[in-house]
C-alpha cells in the first residue's frame, strides 16, 4: 500500500519524543511490503537538529511552516491508499488535518494516529466546537500511543468508528546493548524534555532522589533544563541525540522513567524510553502507573517508584550485579514480546482490512 504520514519528524528528535515509535513503526511496516512518505514541517529548529538522515526505507519529505507549503503537501494524500495524520505536528495541526481528509481519495483509508492521546482528549472534552469532532466520523479509525480501555472507550463515544492503541515497542537494530561511555557516568540517569505537565514529577521522583542522595551523582538529559535550579549532585547536559541514546541507557547503574502527569494516570501507555531502555540492557526504574505488568514485571524487569523517597531506595539498594540481572531480564523480555516487528504485524493487518472495506464501499457507491 502506499501509505501518507503526515507527523512532526521522522529526522529528528529534537522536542520531539516521537521520533522512536515513527522509525520503529514505519521501518518495520516497510519491510511488510508497504510504501511509505512521511511528510514533515520544517518547525522548532528540527531540521538543523537531525538525528537521521532520510531512511532508505521512507520517502521524507520537508515542507515550510508556511499555509501555502501545508496545503500543498496535504494535496499529496489523493496519491496514497492511507492517509494518516498524526496529533502533535506542531504546525497548522488542524488545518492539516481537514486539508488532508479532503484530498483523500474516495478509496483510500484515512486514520488519525494520537500520539498523546490523554491530551488530545482533554482538550476535545473542554472544547465542544473543536474542529476535530467533525473529523472523527470522516475517519476509518483512531489509532493510539497506548492507553488501553479508556481511550478506546473514549473516542469510541466522541464518534470514532474504531480506537485500536498501538503501543511502543523496541527496533532492536537501533536500540541494542553497547559499551559504557563516561560521558554518562552516574548512579542514576533521567532523559527527557522539559514540559509543563512533566516538570512537576521530575521533581518529586528526580529531583527528589538526588537531594535525598547528595554523595550520588545523578544525571539529567532533554531540552528546556537549562535554567531550571537543580540540586549540586545532578550534571544538566541537555539534548541527547538518539545516536547515543544507547549509552546513556548503560552506563549510569539505572536509569529513570518518568510519565507525563496525563499517561501516568490513564496509564497503560509506556513511553519510547521504557523499551529504548530495555532494548540496551539497562535496570529501569519506573514511576508508578496501571497497567505496567502488562509490558514489564516489576522487581524482576523493571523497578516502580511511587515517590522520589521509593526511587531514592531502589537506586541506594543496587549493585552491578542486581543491576544487570534487571536489565538482562528486560531485554529478553521486550525481544520476545514487544518488538516494532510485532505491532507491524498488527498494523498492517488492521490497514489490509481497512482497505478492503473502502473499496468494497467505493464499488457499491
Amino acid at each position: 500500500m502506499r501509505i501518507a504520514f503526515y507527523g512532526s519528524s521522522l529526522l529528528s528528535s529534537y522536542w520531539n519524543g516521537a521520533a522512536t515509535y515513527y522509525r520503529g513503526l514505519l521501518r518495520a511496516l516497510a519491510a511488510h511490503g508497504h510504501d511509505i512518505t512521511f511528510y514533515e514541517p520544517d518547525a522548532f529548529g528540527r531540521q538543523q537538529h537531525r538525528d537521521i538522515d532520510p531512511p532508505e526505507w521512507c520517502r521524507s519529505v520537508v515542507y515550510a511552516a508556511t499555509p501555502d507549503a501545508l496545503r500543498a503537501a496535504a494535496a499529496e494524500a489523493r496519491k496514497a491508499d492511507v492517509v494518516v495524520k498524526t496529533s502533535g505536528v506542531g504546525y497548522g495541526d488542524d488545518a492539516l488535518l481537514a486539508a488532508v481528509l479532503d484530498a483523500a481519495a474516495p478509496q483510500a483509508v484515512r486514520i488519525f494516529w494520537d500520539v498523546d492521546a490523554p491530551a488530545t482528549l482533554a482538550e476535545l472534552r473542554a472544547a465542544p466546537d473543536h474542529p476535530s469532532h467533525a473529523a472523527l466520523p470522516r475517519l476509518d479509525m483512531v489509532l493510539t500511543y497506548g492507553g488501553g480501555d479508556p481511550v478506546v472507550d473514549a473516542y469510541r463515544a466522541l464518534g470514532a468508528a474504531d480506537c485500536v492503541p498501538i503501543y511502543n515497542a523496541l527496533d532492536p537494530t537501533t536500540h541494542h546493548p553497547v559499551p559504557p561511555d563516561a560521558r554518562f557516568e552516574a548512579r542514576l540517569g533521567f532523559l527527557g524534555n522539559r514540559l509543563p505537565d512533566r516538570e512537576a514529577r521530575v521533581e518529586a521522583f528526580f529531583l527528589d532522589a538526588a537531594e535525598r542522595l547528595p554523595e550520588e551523582r545523578f544525571l539529567l538529559g532533554g531540552s528546556g533544563w537549562g535554567d531550571r535550579r537543580i540540586p549540586a549532585n545532578v550534571r544538566d547536559i541537555g539534548h541527547v541525540p538518539t545516536r547515543d541514546h544507547n549509552a546513556f541507557n548503560v552506563t549510569p547503574m539505572a536509569v529513570l522513567n518518568i510519565n507525563r502527569a496525563s499517561m501516568a494516570e490513564i496509564g497503560f501507555s509506556p513511553p519510547t524510553r521504557v523499551f529504548e531502555a530495555a532494548g540496551a540492557g539497562a535496570c529501569l526504574i519506573t514511576d508508578d502507573w496501571p497497567g505496567i505488568d502488562l509490558f514489564l514485571k516489576p522487581g524482576e524487569e523493571i523497578l516502580v517508584a511511587r515517590d522520589g523517597r521509593e526511587v531514592a531506595e531502589h537506586v541506594a539498594g543496587l549493585d552491578q550485579a542486581r543491576a544487570a540481572s534487571i536489565g538482562r531480564a528486560a531485554l529478553r523480555r521486550v525481544l520476545a514480546e514487544h518488538t516494532y516487528e510485532r505491532r507491524a504485524v498488527l498494523v498492517d493487518a488492521l490497514l489490509r482490512r481497512a482497505l478492503t472495506a473502502r473499496q468494497a464501499g467505493a464499488v457499491a457507491a
